[in-house]
C-alpha cells in the first residue's frame, strides 16, 4: 500500500495511470486528502504543470 496526503505528492500529472500501474502489480494507492475535482479541472492542472515545467527548462538556460 502506498499512502499519500495529496495526489500531486506522488506525481505531478498522470496520477490515474500510475495508480492503475500500481494496482496491476497488487499495490493499492490511498490518497488521504481527496479533493472533488472534475476531469476537466484535473486535465487543465496537468497541462499547466507540463507547460510550466518545460518553460522553466527553456528560460532557465538563458540566465
Amino acid at each position: 500500500m502506498v499512502v499519500v496526503e495529496f495526489r500531486n505528492r506522488l506525481t505531478r500529472f498522470g496520477f490515474d495511470h500510475l495508480a492503475r500501474f500500481f494496482e496491476s502489480h497488487g499495490v493499492r494507492v490511498e490518497v488521504v486528502e481527496e479533493s472533488e475535482k472534475g476531469y476537466m479541472d484535473e486535465l487543465v492542472e496537468d497541462f499547466v504543470a507540463i507547460v510550466t515545467s518545460f518553460a522553466a527548462r527553456i528560460y532557465g538556460k538563458r540566465s
